[in-house]
């Protein structure tokens, strides 16, 4: 019987959760102070780590906001290292997450076609 909440799942979680606490907290970076992370991907054995992060910034500062990531990732992966209790500690790349603006830009779509329709 398969289980419902796998361990990759429950590590996924828990990184997540870490990692939103560190951006807050721990970090000083103004390039990387309006981040929300979204998911979190872990591979099989742990070794990689797909964060999805989406910004109230402008699309326009994105690659700011990446440059901020990559250049923390390190320090984050440290402090991650120290919070959780894995063999090893699986190296972070950040994604944008564009799944709101795309369900905000298919929202408008059909605000304006019901608009169509009701004239």
């Amino acid at each position: 019987m398969p289980k419902d909440f796998s361990r990759s799942l429950r590590v996924a979680d828990q990184i997540q959760r870490e990692l939103a606490d560190l951006l807050q907290n721990e970090i000083k970076d103004p390039r990387i102070n309006q981040i929300t992370l979204t998911a979190v991907e872990v591979s099989r054995d742990y070794t990689y780590a797909k964060i999805y992060y989406t910004t109230l910034d402008r699309l326009e500062k994105n690659g700011v906001i990446e440059k901020g990531l990559k250049h923390a990732s390190g320090f984050l992966r440290s402090n991650l290292s120290k919070r959780i209790n894995l063999r090893q500690v699986p190296q972070l790349m950040f994604i944008y997450d564009k799944s709101i603006e795309r369900g905000a830009y298919l929202s408008k779509l059909i605000d304006e076609a019901i608009a169509q329709e009701n004239k």
